[in-house]
């Protein structure tokens, strides 16, 4: 009788939550191009999309309160001006306008924000942070759900594969994998190439102790050609997103440009977080916040590169590296307290970020053999130039290289700080002025993710599977 009256209970506490669920909203996409150059970018709107599944985030999660992303959107009813849904994103331009390029030619890119389908007009706000790093209004434009002119049409689906699911998309994180540069033939190669790649993930912490938190799905849809472009090596491939190397004139530098592309496809399977798996052996990738995440999935370290990728792109965390950092864009001029959350530029280490994580005693900055770790970069990279100019083989610089990387590895593990929590100068592209949190993680060489990037992690996969 008990386990009848409790069985009754649970599902009248159910009751509500499937009605939820049932009447979840449909999904809106706002297409829209991001344009100008390094002192001025322009918004217009391409076309309002009305996507063929609903709406899959978390109903309870629809404001973001996690400070992340050099630009924000709100969507604002239009009457009220109250705030229906927010979220922080980076984009391509925001990564642009920050080369030597964008300094005397104007680009523009496609870009997409995505919201629960509205009842009546909203305005989506879009807000960028400012020299101080303060969010600051720089466009907005009406969206009314009755416009004759939003897209309804319905694009031939493609075949959605189901990894791993572990409960209703409203309430977990959807991972969706997209495959890049597969001709029809490779079908069978993309399936196990994403499985692969999605088990792989599972074994990096947190997403190893959060699995349950997640969805994973993918679509392998047949490319025109088999491969990417790789233009410095004179290879241009028709793809399905158009994915390349050399973005920027960074050759490991890897994204896709057809985002309207890249958005129809992804459209047909719920998804919250983006990968692009890229059919090439090359060492390519790149990390987007709130866009995607790319890898080169067949080289050797692709797994490891994806998921730091991955942190760029889920977690809005930093890059850790810095010495002889080989990047598009520039080093900033000024210091300011950065916004992602593993990067400090120390102003006030009374205030540090993730002070709560550091052991009591621990000074702050945090010392580490960095003299040692920037010798065995600089000497070597000396010692490889006149060995090449002495036409020593090829074979016999790599060995030595490898060598030196050992020599890196343990500067970075070695110390009475290592393995602890502090602040390590050295990242952010720059050696001086800016603090991780720890001398090794993976966001700067490492195995793993440190506590904070961990904690940074959690905080994000709680957006969109914790009520």
């Amino acid at each position: 009788m008990r386990l009848k009256s409790l069985a009754l209970l649970l599902a009248l506490v159910a009751i509500p939550y499937m009605a939820a669920l049932a009447e979840a909203p449909a999904t809106f996409r706002l297409d829209y191009f991001h344009t100008g150059n390094a002192t001025q970018e322009l918004f217009s709107v391409d076309r309002t999309v009305m996507e063929p599944l609903a709406w899959p985030g978390n109903p309870q999660k629809s404001i973001d309160d996690t400070n992340r992303g050099v630009y924000f959107y709100e969507v604002r009813d239009a009457a009220s001006n109250r705030v229906l849904y927010s979220r922080g994103f980076s984009s391509i331009f925001g990564e642009w306008k920050t080369t030597d390029e964008a300094k005397t030619a104007n680009r523009t890119f496609h870009e997409s924000v995505r919201f629960p389908a509205p009842s009546a007009p909203v305005r989506v706000v879009f807000k960028k942070r400012d020299a101080q790093n303060k969010f600051q209004e720089i466009w907005s434009t009406i969206v009314d759900p009755a416009d004759k002119y939003i897209d309804k049409s319905k694009p031939t689906p493609a075949r959605v594969i189901e990894i791993e699911k572990h409960g209703d998309p409203s309430m977990k994180v959807d991972l969706l994998l997209l495959g890049e540069g597969y001709a029809a033939a490779e079908s069978d190669k993309c399936d196990k190439d994403v499985r692969r790649l999605a088990n792989g993930i599972f074994g990096f912490s947190p997403f190893k102790e959060r699995r349950a938190d997640f969805n994973v799905w993918a679509i392998c849809a047949p490319s025109p050609e088999s491969g990417v472009s790789h233009p410095s090596a004179g290879i241009h491939r028709s793809t399905l997103f158009g994915s390349t190397f050399d973005v920027f004139g960074t050759e490991r530098y890897a994204l896709s440009f057809d985002n309207r592309a890249i958005r129809t496809t992804a459209s047909f399977a719920p998804y919250d977080v983006l990968g692009i798996v890229m059919n090439s052996k090359e060492y390519g990738n790149g990390g987007i916040f709130g866009a995607y995440a790319s890898v080169s999935i067949d080289h050797p370290s692709g797994v490891p590169v994806f998921v730091h990728e991955f942190g760029h792109h889920f977690g809005d965390l930093g890059d850790e590296y810095y010495f002889n950092a080989n990047v598009a864009y520039g080093a900033t001029n000024s210091k300011v307290e950065p916004w992602e959350p593993n990067i400090t530029a120390l102003l006030d280490p009374k205030l540090l970020k993730w002070k709560s994580l550091v052991a009591s005693g621990t000074p702050l900055p945090t010392p580490w053999p960095k003299d040692t770790y920037e010798a065995s970069i600089s000497e070597p990279q000396k010692k490889a130039k006149k060995m090449r100019a002495e036409g020593r083989p090829e074979t016999e610089i790599t060995a030595m290289l490898r060598e030196a990387r050992k020599t890196q590895e343990q500067s970075l593990s070695e110390g009475p700080y290592a393995g602890k929590v502090g602040a390590f100068e050295g990242a952010r592209y720059e050696p001086k002025g800016y603090y991780r949190p720890q001398q090794r993680c993976i966001m700067i060489s490492g195995p793993t993710f440190c506590a904070v990037c961990q904690h940074a992690i959690e905080e994000i996969i709680d957006l969109y599977s914790r009520p």
